[in-house]
Parts: C-alpha cells; structure tokens; sequence
C-alpha cells in the first residue's frame, strides 16, 4: 500500500530550538495548525508591542523585594505617540527631569532602570528577578542607586536619567521588539557616565534575558563583568569588548 505521508527528518531537531523549522506542508500550503500556531505567536507579538505596563504594580513589587524606587516618564504622552515618535520615548519629560534632579543628592555606581521598550510583558517577567540577582552579585565596594521605573521609553532614555541621578554607569532593563517565538525578551544596556547625545556605539547590550533564552544569573555575572571593566578602562561600547566567558574582570 502506498504511503501517504513520509517522516519528516526535520523533526527530530524541533525540540532543541524554538526557530519555526520542519513545519511540513499540505500540498504546496502549510499545515492548518502550523497556520494557526502562527496567527497565536503573531498576536502574541503585536500584544507585547501594545500592552501599557502597570508600573505601579511593578514599582510596588521592587518596592516588596526592599528596592528604593523612583519613577519617570518620557516625553511621549501616550502610546501611540510613542510608537510613532521615537525621538520622544528618548528624553525624560519636563516634569520627569525636575523630580529626579531634586532626588540627586550624591552620586551612585551604578543605577537600574526598568523601561517598558517594546514588551511590557517582558518588564512584568524578567526585571525584578534580573535585578534580584544583580543586587545580589554585586562586588564590594559599589554603591547602588534607586531603581527608575520609567514608562514609554526607549534605551536612550536612560541617558537623561543617568545624568539627572549622576551615575557613574547605568543599566536599563527594557521590554525587547518581540519576535515571533519570544514575545518577553528583556534587553540590558549599560552605558557609562551616561548624559545626553550618547549614542548606541558607546552602548553594549545583554540580551535574550529569560529562562528560556540567558537566564537571570547569568544575566547578572556577564553585566557585573562588564561595568567592572567599564569602571576600569572608562568607557563602554565598541571599545568595551564582551570576554566574560574567557577571563574574570579586574578589580570585581
């Protein structure tokens, strides 16, 4: 009797990555439920992209965790906006800049801000569990400001935020653009002696922070090793080369 259907080799490899591969077909279509999976991971996408972010609610979690917090606003008004205007989600509103300079009574180390970005989903997972472990991992002798949860921003916001608290270095944990098999991916951006006109060269970037991608402890070790070399050559970005992997940093 002839067969109708032929294994796929293809399979066997689908449980070792969450890539869209091996997804058969039916004459020259795909699958009803691979077309179905698809529209799930889709929607899943467009509503990480959409969804406001409660940060009383996370504000209040880090609070629960004995984290100070602070709060901010870009100088986008609204979502919409925010998407539409990019530059907007990059500077602190007015009334944003005036409270955190009021707060600046001594400098920090090292600041953490929480921004939504582009998956607030993402923020509401990841961000108190990565900082947990960051707060935890800290070498002796750093000094770690308030944590900023700031809304509608985008990566550069932390810039305006690190001058206006005077950190040293600052890390903003951001909602990442999602994808379609990862819709809470949380980025790390670490920039030193952060103020604005930064730009993203002078930047480097963790990223893919969740249980299924880096996790959070590791997460944690490979941005320790990058602000202690951040600290000791006085720079990051192109010039800040990641080798956590090979060697530990100096002076951690």
């Amino acid at each position: 009797m002839t067969e109708l259907t032929r294994p796929d080799p293809w399979v066997a490899l689908r449980r070792h990555t969450p890539a869209r591969i091996a997804l058969g077909r039916s004459g020259v279509s795909l699958p009803s439920d691979e077309v179905l999976r698809f529209g799930l991971a889709h929607a899943q996408a467009r509503d990480a992209v959409q969804l406001p972010l409660d940060a009383e609610a996370v504000r209040g979690r880090f609070a629960e965790a004995g984290f100070t917090t602070l709060r901010a606003e870009s100088a986008a008004p609204d979502r919409a906006t925010y998407l539409l205007r990019p530059d907007l989600g990059r500077r602190l509103s007015e009334r944003s800049l005036a409270a955190l300079q009021a707060e600046a009574a001594s400098s920090c180390d090292l600041l953490l801000v929480v921004g939504d970005g582009l998956s607030s989903l993402a923020v509401s997972r990841h961000a108190l569990p990565l900082a947990q472990q960051i707060r935890a991992q800290a070498p002796a002798g750093w000094q770690l400001g308030p944590v900023v949860i700031a809304t509608q921003a985008r990566v550069a916001l932390a810039d305006d935020i690190g001058q206006a608290l005077q950190a040293r270095i600052v890390v903003i944990l951001i909602g990442e653009r999602p994808g379609l098999s990862s819709p809470d991916s949380l980025g790390a951006y670490l920039t030193w002696q952060p103020r604005r006109g930064r730009t993203d060269a002078e930047r480097n970037c963790v990223s893919n922070i969740r249980p299924e991608g880096l996790g959070y402890e590791a997460a944690a070790r490979k941005l320790w090793w990058l602000c202690t070399e951040a600290r000791r050559i006085g720079r990051t970005g192109v010039r800040l080369k990641d080798h956590s992997e090979a060697r530990p940093a100096l002076g951690a």
